[in-house]
């Protein structure tokens, strides 16, 4: 838990922005230190990079933690310990001890977590996530949707043992996911949300 955790509280969009534009995310746009906030920055290979970087971060974080558990706990069934480190990572991405909880919203390291947890499932929720965005360039409702549509996959995708846990950890960081949207949710209601592409706040 404790390793899949400080895996995910790296801050990559906030590092990458500040090695190299020599500026705090946190003070341009959204103040998100996600992708698609470094993305608006104009810093389109940053933007790139901090999705890449959470992404694979979220892969590390559930790979270490099975393997940790199967040297520790190797009694216990690898897909609860996967959840268990899945949920950690992701709660590590959005509350990150290092900018006072203050993190992304985990859609890059949702999908990395789950890349390995349940591949299937996570390839066919990030297709979800392609097609609203290049139906509507709203990163936010793709970003909701793609979210949601995972755990559906994950229970007629994933094949196997499918514990009680595991199936709750899917629901559970979707709906963190989407929680942490709620103010894009809010604006696109409102018709106010801006479009990939548009420099104002996401």
């Amino acid at each position: 838990m404790a390793a899949a955790y400080l895996f995910g509280s790296i801050p990559t969009g906030y590092l990458l922005v500040r090695i190299f534009r020599k500026q705090d995310i946190r003070t341009i746009g959204s103040g998100n230190i996600g992708a698609t906030n470094v993305l608006r920055t104009g810093a389109k290979g940053l933007g790139a990079a901090t999705f890449l970087l959470d992404m694979l971060k979220g892969c590390a974080a559930v790979w270490l933690g099975t393997l940790m558990a199967a040297l520790l706990l190797p009694t216990q069934p690898v897909r609860s310990v996967e959840a268990l480190a899945a949920l950690f990572a992701v709660l590590g991405h959005m509350f990150p001890v290092w900018l006072r909880f203050r993190g992304g919203k985990g859609v890059a390291t949702g999908f990395g977590v789950f890349l390995v947890a349940a591949p299937l499932a996570a390839l066919a929720a990030i297709t979800v996530f392609a097609l609203v965005l290049a139906a509507t360039r709203y990163v936010s409702l793709a970003s909701v949707l793609g979210s949601a549509s995972f755990p559906f996959f994950a229970w007629y995708l994933v094949h196997g043992d499918k514990p009680a846990f595991f199936i709750a950890v899917q629901a559970a960081v979707a709906s963190l996911i989407i929680l942490k949207h709620h103010q894009n949710i809010r604006r696109l209601l409102s018709g106010t949300e801006s479009r990939l592409g548009q420099r104002k706040t996401a």
